[in-house]
């Protein structure tokens, strides 16, 4: 979006003239070679964009980008062990000492040693233990094998055997090239090398669109939507934020709250500032978008740059800019003082102050001292400014995100669900979000889901609109099974009954297992009780068998036929199934609790007590204390080396859940209580392991 050119061409829809990025740091005669492209697509969408490349350009002009593996540490000593005829316990052992790295800075076998005491004295008194690590450290760092870059493509003028050795991706088929990313680039052989990114945002966008068309009739043009849009600003306002790309979260929803965003420029700039460094700045945008008297300026030839963020430095192309117009740099030096307060490397600060502040004396008629002291100002800055052509085309996207969910919520978290279905974790999040906005979510149903969630515009109460689960997320249910349900429903019509259902899909997929979930479920409620059904299951397989999988014309020994010719079929009396087993069922089979949850009871005292575990997980920082409360959904209890027990548990409340540890002391104190299933509050201290958030038990109570 930094481009002009890209502009022009339609490959974005930032105007950079409009949000005044400066193109000419992309494209200027001092610059040697051309930048990479990057470019976001709908993530099941990807791989189109990539076969049309071939097809415009040539099989042998476009390939997808190697990229090597290397041996870290803890692979390391895995394959030295291995190599060498050890025990997979030992190997697996050594690899559990070594402390996750962190990005940018990956753990090696020399620092792991430092950093974990354990692992030290294995190495010292364990020969085995001792070889390992110091064949490993010879090969550490070494490439292991070649896979496919996650987003990176080349196309070439001639063909690719003219610039890089190619070879077959050795999982995929996919030709990919046998140098690097470094390699190919700019920097390597000079090839132009595209980013192909993948981004669910988009899919959703492009699905919550297309769901508007359907239900609605409202041809919706997402790139053409209102950026003044009252509904959206009042929503981001209330901190109703989880759904939206780049804008959800605790830290960012509780800025958005005091900041009370009224253009795309606030939401521009808060996708900027929300990162680690550029964080500190944000209450003073805050402060100055509230009360203008307190905007100021080094100097008035900075208000046309600094105007829309409030004199505030929020973005690296308005001190590049800066750099341009008051320190008298051409482009090309720009580009260089870009890369050089991006390293932060000592030297070259030093040589870049003395420049900028020459040329605001030379250029801009300054006093050396006032120069000086912007210097100051922007230098802590430098490091970590954020692209502003990044932060307008994230930042629109965050709106249109927004935009739908609060103009066409159904639709848009039907699509959000449905591009979530992998991941129970997030889609028990997005189901607590969608009944907190009124919305229900249902089971699933053979008379209205699909193979996906599926948006009921006059369901749920009130008619206010329901989300229905799709046929394909039941478990233990053949995705076969669930297409010869839509299309019969789609040839013929709804079913009428439950014999109606069965004697019409003739899938022999529908077997025990398969029938058994679709009740479980509750996918066939509205025909019969689900207790009934489960009890007498053989008596309908044999109606099915009899009806769908034979001759019809044969006299049925388990129905009579309705005024209509629709064979019924009447089940005798059974136990009906409580909410609790359903409960269990739905949680089997679905992955989490639809109809109710076994912590409705226990709600009010929720509320009182404890807090979400969601809102837990993103304002709390390791080190400090809380109190959840939720079911034990999971219990592992392990020995420790004294022989004593100690457990770990998943607690799950309404919308998410965490991994809680419980030590031998306060295990046996607590004992009687902390059972599966049961439903409890635990008090205890957060911790981070492998960057996922934990809590130590120091004290369980009933609920």
């Amino acid at each position: 979006a930094g481009s002009i050119v890209t502009y022009v061409l339609r490959i974005t829809k930032i105007d950079p003239l409009e949000y005044k990025i400066p193109f000419e740091r992309f494209l200027n005669p001092e610059r040697p070679s051309a930048p990479d492209v990057d470019m976001d697509f709908a993530d099941n969408r990807r791989d189109e964009v990539i076969e049309y490349a071939r097809q415009k350009y040539g099989e042998d002009h476009v390939a997808q980008i190697g990229t090597f593996g290397t041996m870290l540490a803890r692979g390391v000593v895995r394959d030295v062990a291995r190599a060498l005829g050890k025990p997979y316990g030992l190997g697996d052992a050594i690899a559990k000492q070594i402390p996750m790295g962190s990005q940018g800075f990956p753990m090696t076998l020399d620092r792991a040693l430092v950093e974990n005491p354990d692992l030290k004295k294995m190495y010292d008194k364990d020969q085995e233990v001792h070889e390992i690590i110091e064949l490993g450290k010879t090969i550490e760092g070494c490439a292991r094998h070649i896979s496919v870059h996650a987003a990176g493509v080349v196309i070439s003028p001639t063909p690719l055997v003219d610039y890089t050795p190619l070879q077959r991706d050795p999982k995929g088929g996919k030709t990919i090239t046998q140098y690097d990313m470094y390699s190919v680039g700019e920097d390597g052989i000079g090839l132009t090398k595209f980013d192909f990114l993948g981004i669910r945002n988009l899919t959703i966008l492009a699905d919550a669109v297309e769901l508007v068309k359907r239900l609605r009739n409202i041809d919706l043009d997402i790139e053409a939507i209102p950026l003044d849009d009252k509904l959206t600003y009042e929503m981001l306002t209330r901190g109703d934020t989880e759904a939206t790309f780049q804008l959800n979260g605790g830290g960012m929803t509780r800025f958005l709250k005091e900041l009370r965003p009224t253009t795309i420029h606030d939401i521009n700039a808060m996708v900027a500032l929300y990162r680690p460094g550029p964080m500190q700045f944000i209450p003073t945008y805050i402060e100055r978008k509230h009360n203008p008297r307190l905007i100021s300026y080094f100097d008035p030839a900075m208000e046309p740059i600094l105007k829309t963020t409030y004199g505030v430095l929020v973005y690296q192309d308005d001190l590049l800019i800066i750099a341009h117009e008051l320190a008298g740099y051409t482009w090309g030096e720009v580009d260089k003082f870009r890369k050089a307060v991006g390293k932060k490397i000592p030297a070259e600060m030093a040589a870049q102050k003395e420049k900028f502040v020459s040329g605001c004396v030379e250029h801009s008629k300054w006093q050396r001292s006032k120069a000086e002291r912007v210097w100051a100002w922007i230098e802590p800055f430098a490091a970590y400014g954020f692209n502003k052509a990044h932060s307008a085309s994230y930042g629109r996207v965050a709106y249109q995100t927004a935009y739908m969910k609060a103009n066409f919520p159904l639709e848009y978290m039907t699509a959000v669900l449905t591009a979530e279905s992998g991941n129970i974790d997030t889609v028990s999040v997005m189901v607590h979000e969608c009944k907190r906005i009124g919305l229900e979510v249902l089971p699933p149903d053979v008379n209205e889901s699909f193979s996906d969630f599926t948006a009921i515009p006059a369901g749920g109460k009130e008619g206010r609109g329901a989300i229905r689960f799709g046929l394909s997320s039941i478990k233990n249910f053949g995705e076969g099974v669930g297409q010869s349900i839509i299309a019969e429903r789609k040839q013929n019509g709804q079913f009428k009954s439950l014999g109606d259902f069965l004697s019409r899909v003739g899938d022999k997929n529908l077997n025990k297992k398969s029938l058994e979930a679709l009740i479980h479920c509750g996918a066939l409620d509205r025909f019969g009780e689900r207790g009934q059904m489960s009890a007498h299951i053989e008596r309908l397989l044999d109606f099915h068998r009899e009806h769908a999988l034979t001759d019809r014309n044969q006299d049925s020994l388990f129905s009579l036929m309705n005024d209509t010719g629709t064979p019924e079929i009447t089940l005798p009396a059974a136990a009906a199934a409580g909410l609790e087993l359903k409960l269990q069922w739905e949680k089997e089979l679905l992955g989490l609790y639809v109809s109710g949850h076994p912590l409705d009871k226990h709600k009010e005292r929720l509320a009182q007590r404890s807090m979400d575990i969601q809102k837990l997980k993103e304002s709390l920082k390791p080190g400090m204390q809380g109190v959840v409360a939720g079911l034990v959904q999971d219990m592992k209890i392990i020995l420790t080396k004294s022989g004593d027990q100690m457990a770990f548990l998943t607690i799950a409340d309404m919308g998410g859940s965490l991994e809680t540890v419980v030590f031998p002391k306060i295990l046996k104190q607590f004992t009687n209580i902390i059972k599966p299933d049961s439903c409890i509050a635990v008090k205890g201290r957060l911790n981070s392991r492998n960057g996922e958030l934990s809590m130590i038990a120091e004290a369980v109570k009933p609920l």
